[in-house]
């Protein structure tokens, strides 16, 4: 049996960075709080608790924090302008692991916004950086995601539109909503702004599935990037099966297996898919 594991599976560099940063601030002088998790992966937040590290999930919390000997990190997903602000406001000291792509579509939105530009994003609109995308546009803006309401969007103004996306989407949708959005005649400013870690990793996990007898993804239950690449593992391999830990390996898999497959979402350490890698090979 073979088992190959995708080459760009697991941490992106703004999730590396991010976590890199924590763990380098972690043991220091002042108290270290992350702005809601850190990333979608409870070994690496368990992780960061036993070296000191909390977790603040809304500004109500800060109330109960001294701002002079309090760091507040900003996760990779990045915040709404208001929530950056009100903390900064507060009096804390902010250390900032926005992905630089991510910041890309802050600087991208709120310009459009002030030039008068509607905002359409595509994502997940309950996601921490749809959500912190929303907060930087100062003006109308909607999120779609999926084909369907994208043939039932309809603007909110006469206004040109500026189109972004999470950086996470789903490549092939993305593509096939911009050409419903395109036969619709709308004024849109198309902005790819998937990165290029996603699109990469999305690439070689279809590419993998496709030769697979069996498809192992693996990542946390609250990553929305783990369960894209899910789909698109599930859509070409039949015995695709999503894990969390070494804990979920007890699958029931086909007999006849001769290649297993192996990715990783974004917020998955190398240290958990070299471990799954290795109980497969033995």
């Amino acid at each position: 049996m073979e088992v190959i594991t995708a080459k760009s599976a697991g941490f992106c560099f703004g999730v590396k960075r991010a976590v890199d940063t924590v763990y380098e601030l972690s043991g220091g002088e002042k108290k270290i709080y992350t702005f809601g998790p850190i990333i979608h992966n409870e070994s690496v937040v368990d992780d960061l608790k036993e070296r000191g590290v909390g977790i603040v999930d809304d500004l109500e919390q800060l109330k109960d924090l001294d701002p002079e000997d309090t760091v507040i990190v900003i996760r990779s997903h990045g915040v709404s302008e208001e929530i950056y602000n009100t903390i900064s406001g507060l009096g804390f000291e902010i250390v900032d692991t926005t992905c630089p792509f991510v910041k890309r579509i802050h600087d991208a939105v709120l310009n459009a916004s002030e030039n008068g530009e509607e905002i359409l994003i595509l994502g997940s609109a309950d996601h921490p950086e749809v959500q912190g995308i929303m907060g930087w546009c100062h003006g109308p803006v909607q999120v779609i995601e999926n084909v369907e309401s994208a043939k039932t969007y309809k603007p909110m103004s006469d206004r040109p539109i500026t189109l972004v996306s999470q950086t996470t989407f789903n490549h092939k949708k993305f593509e096939d909503i911009v050409e419903i959005l395109i036969l619709s005649e709308y004024n849109v400013n198309v902005m790819n702004t998937i990165c290029n870690a996603t699109l990469t990793r999305q690439n070689e996990a279809e590419d993998l599935a496709s030769r697979a007898d069996v498809m192992i993804v693996i990542g946390g239950k609250h990553s929305s990037n783990t369960r894209k690449l899910y789909d698109i593992c599930a859509a070409r391999c039949e015995h695709t099966y999503f894990i969390e830990t070494l804990d979920d390996l007890n699958l029931e898999v086909p007999k006849s297996v001769r290649l297993v497959g192996i990715t990783a979402g974004a917020s998955t350490p190398q240290k958990l898919i070299e471990e799954v890698q290795k109980e497969w090979k033995n």
